[in-house]
């Protein structure tokens, strides 16, 4: 029994079978007390469940197996490569890839909103304590309540959702068109909710419900103009822009023939909205664009995602299975809608669509435009522009749209300027 177990007592030792063929082994005595290789016992047998280490092929087990996809002990690894600057949130089962540098920024603009929020509450004609604002957007009985909370609250609110609007919009379609001078003020969009909500004014419909719907059906009108001109078998985003560009310029000269033609005080009333302003805005004119928001939210959480595909060069996004033509549709439709409904509420406020995801961008370094930190800031811009407009030139009070127009208007020459000079640079 001694030798059927291969041990190494003495006694008469079984003999070993000849190695087969192909098996790497030698003709050395496997059975050696002093052989004990990986998968062996002091003895010579094999574990079960082992292979010996005398063995030909791929050693799998061999700590110094560090191919792709494995670690240094030659297991395969449990999970997917980060791209660089992000991190893993895990919510229940799901999990979210985060770039943290966005996240920073994010939370570092909300901090600035809040300062702006509660700093264009407290200034006015008379000043309130910050700790007075606090109770009254906290729902504290305080002696300020009707002036911020009937007063400025409605107003500033307005403010916050028209820039958040705007900001999501001019991210949205310099993403389509894959350029920065392509937002709803340059391309025609706000120039033709503008030219429907001046007509129906002239006509006399003045229900801010329904010049809502005039203005987003304007945009819409616009847009699909835009669209039709510049489609010859693709949107090519150069064309779009120019397109977009011809039909503003048509649509500034029809909303100045309609201004003409209507009485004195719809003039000027269409003059100061085609400005931008938010003066005597409150919870009416809010009401409409915080739906659109809520309705669109869903869309938007999807052209996050989409954006990134559509960002690249048409080779590259097909390549990657990107459907081109729908995401860019899509895109598109979305931004309309936003601007359009922003202009219904305070007006064609100029280039906060064109400003705030530039801005956004540079904050965050990514290569496509953060759709949360273009929001934040398209409010801080409009915010901190109304805030200028009221106490600046005081007891005067200037529509928002003149602060946005006066940082804007420069910003797009540089803009220009800059595009031109890195073409003429690429090309030579």
């Amino acid at each position: 029994m001694t030798g059927l177990s291969g041990s190494a007592s003495s006694g008469p030792t079984a003999p070993v079978p000849p190695s087969p063929a192909g098996s790497g082994t030698t003709g050395a005595d496997t059975t050696s007390p002093g052989t004990t290789g990986p998968g062996t016992t002091g003895s010579g047998t094999t574990r079960p469940g082992t292979t010996g280490s005398d063995t030909t092929g791929p050693d799998t087990t061999s700590p110094d197996t560090t191919g792709p996809g494995t670690t240094r002990s030659g297991t395969a690894r449990s999970g997917k490569a980060r791209p660089a600057g992000y991190s893993v949130l895990r919510a229940g089962r799901g999990s979210f890839l985060v770039h943290r540098r966005s996240a920073l920024v994010a939370a570092a603009l909300a901090a600035l909103l809040a300062a702006a929020v509660v700093a264009s509450l407290c200034v006015g004609e008379s000043f309130v304590a910050p700790r007075e604002v606090v109770r009254v957007l906290l729902g504290l009985p305080s002696p300020d309540e009707l002036v911020v909370g009937t007063l400025r609250l409605p107003r500033l609110v307005t403010g916050l959702l028209v820039g958040a609007a705007f900001g999501v919009s001019g991210a949205l379609i310099q993403t389509m068109a894959r350029n920065p001078l392509a937002s709803p003020d340059v391309i025609g969009v706000t120039h033709g909710a503008g030219a429907a909500t001046v007509a129906a004014m002239t006509f006399g419909l003045t229900s801010y419900t329904a010049l809502t719907y005039v203005s987003v059906g304007g945009g819409l009108a616009t847009a699909l103009l835009v669209y039709l001109f510049a489609w010859r078998g693709g949107l090519a985003p150069s064309r779009f822009v120019l397109v977009g560009i011809g039909i503003s310029v048509a649509l500034a000269s029809l909303t100045r023939l309609f201004v003409t033609r209507g009485d004195y005080l719809v003039a000027q009333q269409a003059k100061v909205w085609l400005t931008g302003s938010l003066n005597g805005r409150g919870y009416d004119h809010a009401a409409p664009l915080a739906t659109a928001l809520l309705l669109l939210a869903p869309f938007l959480l999807w052209a996050a995602r989409a954006q990134r595909g559509a960002a690249f060069d048409d080779d590259t996004a097909t390549a990657l299975g990107v459907r081109l033509d729908r995401t860019r549709l899509g895109l598109s439709a979305l931004g309309v809608v936003l601007a359009s409904v922003a202009t219904g509420a305070a007006g064609p406020v100029d280039f906060v669509a064109l400003l705030a995801p530039q801005i956004a961008r540079r904050l965050t370094r990514t290569p496509h435009t953060p759709l949360l930190c273009s929001a934040l800031t398209g409010a801080l811009i409009v915010v901190v522009a109304d805030l200028l407009a009221r106490r600046l030139l005081s007891p005067t009070e200037l529509p928002v749209g003149v602060f946005t127009a006066l940082v804007g208007a420069p910003y797009l020459m540089w803009l220009i300027v800059r595009t031109r000079s890195s073409r003429s640079g690429g090309t030579a």
